[in-house]
């Protein structure tokens, strides 16, 4: 296991820690020596001081989650990114293979506005929230078509046919955020592990990675079938720390909802929530976090 770096950007967090035994089996090479990525390892630890959009209470002073931080700093060994309303927008994605799939069943298309409210949770769930909502649609039940649980009896043909109709289409309808690419690249270069983890299909996450030239920045990626549960569980998180040889403690999370805060505080890693992703319509500073920062580049450029 590689030792935690100090991550630069505000993301050095107060803990009550104590200082890690070097000779401990977590224990990496000495400082000074050789690092498992390459290169040569500092013989001091980087240490910058939250401030500006990225930055949480201060040291001793109340945390975001209630009660108070305390001050004790916990260094970052490795950072998982959350994809969609993360690192790309893809409501339009969504709202074009979502609205093919309608059409195909005879069904009134939705509205962008929908799929900001119910992205997030799966595929599955998505299909299964968009069809209770076109079937129960006036202008749906006036034509007498709906019987109770139809959502089930169109669930399996809306499923197929949604899923030919989002790869077709992966990534045309959708745009990386500003920040994220300078972001990336800040904490690559401090040789951080980095891993995308998402509810999204790991089929259609790895396209859309590709798609957008950002694939080489993770050495792990990981969807919504990539294991038997998805976030808000902490499961995923567990198992995407294992796969990178970082303590759940020594590992931030970045995301934009409160799945993201939900599992990170369950699995217990820190977690960065982004103030301009999707969260079910409700207030992002609602959903746990330590930081809430307007752009992965914060503090960065």
């Amino acid at each position: 296991m590689r030792p935690p770096v100090s991550l630069s950007g505000g993301f050095a967090v107060d803990q009550p820690v104590s200082e890690p035994d070097s000779s401990g089996p977590t224990a990496g090479p000495p400082q000074g020596g050789p690092s498992p990525l390459g290169g040569q390892r500092p013989a001091q630890r980087r240490s910058v001081e939250a401030k500006g959009p990225a930055a949480g209470p201060p040291q001793g002073g109340p945390s975001p989650l209630g009660g108070q931080r305390p001050a004790q700093r916990r260094s970052v060994g490795a950072i998982i990114v959350d994809l969609d309303g993360t690192m790309v927008d893809t409501l339009g994605d969504f709202e074009v293979a979502l609205n093919r799939t309608l059409a195909g069943l005879d069904l009134p298309p939705i509205t962008r506005a929908l799929v900001e409210r119910t992205v997030g949770k799966g595929s599955e769930h998505l299909i299964r929230s968009v069809l209770d909502h076109q079937l129960a649609l006036p202008e749906v039940t006036a034509l007498g078509r709906v019987c109770a649980g139809r959502t089930d009896v169109l669930f399996d043909p809306a499923w197929q046919a949604y899923q030919r109709h989002y790869l077709a289409i992966n990534g045309q309808f959708s745009a990386v955020y500003p920040g994220v690419l300078e972001g990336l690249q800040a904490w690559r270069d401090q040789g951080l592990p980095m891993a995308c983890l998402t509810n999204k299909p790991l089929a259609f996450a790895q396209g859309l990675l590709k798609s957008k030239g950002l694939d080489g920045f993770f050495g792990h990626v990981f969807g919504g079938d990539s294991f038997e549960r998805k976030k808000p569980d902490p499961m995923p998180l567990l198992k995407t720390c294992e796969a990178m040889g970082v303590a759940p403690s020594e590992t931030l999370m970045v995301g934009d909802s409160q799945n993201d805060g939900m599992a990170a505080r369950a699995a217990g890693c820190l977690v960065a929530l982004v103030t301009y992703g999707y969260n079910h319509g409700e207030p992002i500073e609602q959903a746990p976090h330590d930081w809430l920062i307007e752009t992965l580049a914060a503090d960065l450029l």
